[in-house]
């Protein structure tokens, strides 16, 4: 049985994207909506990716692990987003099972990323995670720390197997979704100056910002995946 409220929520965020790329006289492929299924049963996700969805965010690796099993087993064809922050001695987990890990955010991650990869003969896509709003709670380079993080990865590590694709924010939280567009305007425009210096070496196409509260000024301001999890879903379980 479909569960009629998500299907209503699927259905009014994708309006509001369409609406908000319109704005922004982009393409209208130019988001991929990422659905934070962190804490919600197997049972619900189904009845999104019944529902057309595909791409799914989960912060800690033992349940993003246990979840893309199930839905293996089961045959679907899913996309999966490591949101939440990576320990070194989860990496392994992380790179066998998730498509993308969006939280790199030291060199010696992505030695270790590097390591894991190399191993299991696979490339894994990853984000660099910038704390744009230099946020004491949160994780992320600063941002005077990105140039030369990624100066070490050209130069030093050179990495094959782990593809640099771009940045991930979260910023300071605020009432107000507007308040979010410095941060993703500054986000964007970082990710601008990295293209001129390493845009040889690295594509950093993506910018992974903005949820449920504040995607539509994220898309706004450049966002290429959109995290949204209760504006989906609705209240998490506990």
């Amino acid at each position: 049985m479909k569960n009629r409220a998500l299907e209503n929520s699927i259905q009014k965020i994708k309006i509001e994207i369409e609406d908000a790329l319109s704005r922004a006289r982009r393409d209208p492929n130019d988001v991929t909506l990422v659905a934070v299924s962190k804490r919600f049963p197997e049972e619900v996700i189904e009845q999104a990716v019944v529902l057309g969805l595909r791409v799914f965010g989960e912060n800690y690796v033992q349940e993003g692990v246990r979840k893309v099993k199930f839905f293996r087993e089961r045959g679907y064809d899913l996309e999966w987003h490591l949101i939440g922050h990576l320990q070194k001695n989860k990496a392994k987990s992380a790179v066998e099972y998730f498509d993308w890990i969006e939280t790199v955010d030291s060199i010696e991650l992505v030695k270790r990323l590097e390591r894991v990869a190399d191993g299991l003969n696979k490339d894994i896509q990853c984000l660099v995670q910038v704390n744009i709003s230099m946020d004491p709670g949160k994780s992320g380079l600063h941002p005077h720390e990105v140039r030369p993080f990624f100066k070490i990865l050209r130069d030093e590590i050179q990495p094959k197997h782990v593809k640099i694709k771009g940045l991930m924010t979260i910023p300071l939280y605020s009432e107000d979704p507007d308040d979010s567009r410095k941060w993703y305007r500054e986000l964007r425009e970082l990710r601008d100056r990295l293209l001129d210096d390493f845009g040889d070496n690295f594509e950093l196409c993506e910018l992974s910002m903005g949820m449920s509260h504040d995607f539509k000024v994220a898309i706004e301001e450049g966002a290429t995946f959109i995290r949204v999890g209760q504006a989906l879903f609705g209240p998490r379980p506990t």
